[in-house]
């Protein structure tokens, strides 16, 4: 049977880097098509009206979906670091128990999104005219959270152990099966938001069985056997201290981006529908980046808990550097080719016209995003998430939400409310920045002499 699995505590850093992220890349942009079809169906044959409906929906359900990621990130995180300490008992208790831990999450997160659709969705001032659509998509849409869970847990298994490309391969299944299931729900049976929300279901579906079925299949460490899926309750509080605090801090961006939705619903229903067109491009610039971040936590991960400290910067400044150098060239891309990609959603030259205001004002400022996010999954890395966290919640919530009542409310134009986003950046990216060195110091202290004394160490951390 072939071997997917990758030792990231040896050989030259950056060639590996780069080759466990290229799949993740590949994986995500999988993920970002498969949810972009849903709006170029609707927009082409569901018309203007469908697109804004589903186009409404992204920053309030990235609340759920950035939860269920999150908890991904830390069961990479945790089980990276047992892989380095190779530790195959905490290895074990952790995959098994981390697997009931995310599935719970999920359908208690369906359910949320369930009850708090509309009251949500009108509390951001979305249009009447695109509520009772917006609503519906919503609700179907959550139907589907629990299998996004179970697959961002095996996701995060396997790319601790260095498989990044049986997810990609999955994926790519599911996001062609979504592709074809939208094109027969709203072209062949004429449905509408509710045809595109009814084929991610299945999608998520089939993604979630097929990584399930992989990890039950596997020969190596790691393995999903049902006899022994059981919680650990010491494990469980490690995921839960490390998933959760991740999952919140990007509960924390969507509940942020809402106030930003809110000061574009101040704009008519064709700019609304624009920016639903162009916002495709930050999701895919931003998972495009994310894959260097994932895979920067992933290597640091395996290297802390190997004790080599050496590795573990070299994988911060690796990382930093591609995904600052991916947003850079993907933003000049999108400058110039604008146009095609939002012609992609939509016929109507009025919405493209509104979409390319957001294009010109963000084309440059996706690369800024590469030192907060990868400092933030570089603390991840070390097991450390609570405090991340608050900056994030202080430097692009609060900072956010203060931006949207003063400078927006004040000019009221697209570049005072996008700005937001490099400013925000910038300033939490300091602070976490700073705060990783104080942790990196910690975690390999003078007084540890040796790998081993390290391990025992690094392990303590993690409790």
């Amino acid at each position: 049977m072939k071997n997917y699995e990758m030792d990231l505590t040896a050989g030259n850093l950056a060639p590996k880097l780069l080759r466990f992220s290229i799949p993740l890349v590949l994986t995500n942009i999988m993920q970002v098509l498969s949810n972009m079809t849903d709006l170029a169906v609707v927009g082409r044959f569901s018309g203007p009206e469908a697109l804004g409906a589903v186009g409404s929906v992204p920053n309030f359900l990235f609340i759920f979906t950035g939860l269920v990621i999150g908890l991904g990130s830390g069961v990479n995180s945790i089980c990276a670091f047992f892989v380095g300490a190779k530790s195959k008992k905490d290895l074990s208790e952790t995959i098994h128990t981390a697997f009931v831990i995310c599935f719970v999450f999920g359908v208690i997160l369906m359910a949320a999104g369930m009850v708090l659709a509309r009251p949500v969705l009108l509390l951001m001032n979305t249009k009447p005219e695109l509520i009772d659509g917006a609503v519906l998509y919503f609700k179907i849409y959550m139907v589907g959270i629990p299998f996004e869970a179970l697959f961002n847990y095996g996701n995060g298994v396997f790319s601790a152990v260095g498989d990044t490309k049986r997810p990609l391969y999955f994926l790519t299944a599911s996001g062609i099966a979504n592709a074809l299931l939208n094109l027969v729900f709203v072209i062949g049976l004429g449905m509408s938001v509710d045809g595109v929300a009814w084929g991610s279901v299945i999608a998520n579906f089939l993604s979630a069985f097929l990584v399930l079925l992989a990890l039950a299949k596997g020969t190596g460490d790691a393995r999903l056997e049902v006899r022994k899926i059981r919680v650990n309750w010491q494990k469980a509080l490690r995921v839960i201290k490390l998933g959760i605090p991740a999952g919140l801090q990007n509960m924390i961006f969507g509940f942020a981006n809402m106030f930003m939705q809110m000061g574009l619903n101040s704009f008519d229903a064709v700019m609304v529908s624009g920016n639903a067109a162009a916002a495709n491009a930050d999701t895919l610039i931003y998972n495009i980046m994310a894959a260097f971040y994932v895979g920067c936590a992933t290597f640091i991960g395996q290297n802390y808990g190997a004790g080599k400290k050496g590795r573990v910067v070299k994988s911060y400044v690796w990382g930093t550097v591609f995904s600052f150098a991916v947003g850079l060239a993907l933003g000049i891309l999108l400058l110039i080719f604008g146009r095609e990609f939002l012609s992609l959603f939509t016929d109507s030259e009025e919405v493209i016209a509104c979409g390319l205001e957001r294009v010109k004002i963000m084309a440059f400022a996706y690369c800024v995003s590469a030192f907060m996010d990868n400092s933030i999954a570089a603390c991840r890395g070390l097991g450390k998430t609570l405090v991340p966290s608050v900056m994030v919640s202080l430097g692009s919530c609060v900072f956010r939400i203060v931006w949207i009542f003063t400078v927006f409310a004040h000019f009221k134009t697209l570049p005072s409310l996008f700005l937001l986003f490099p400013c925000s950046w910038i300033l939490t990216a300091i602070f976490v920045f700073a705060y990783f060195l104080v942790i990196l110091k910690k975690a390999f202290p003078k007084s540890a002499q040796s790998n081993s004394e390290l391990k025992i160490l690094n392990g303590e951390m993690l409790k």
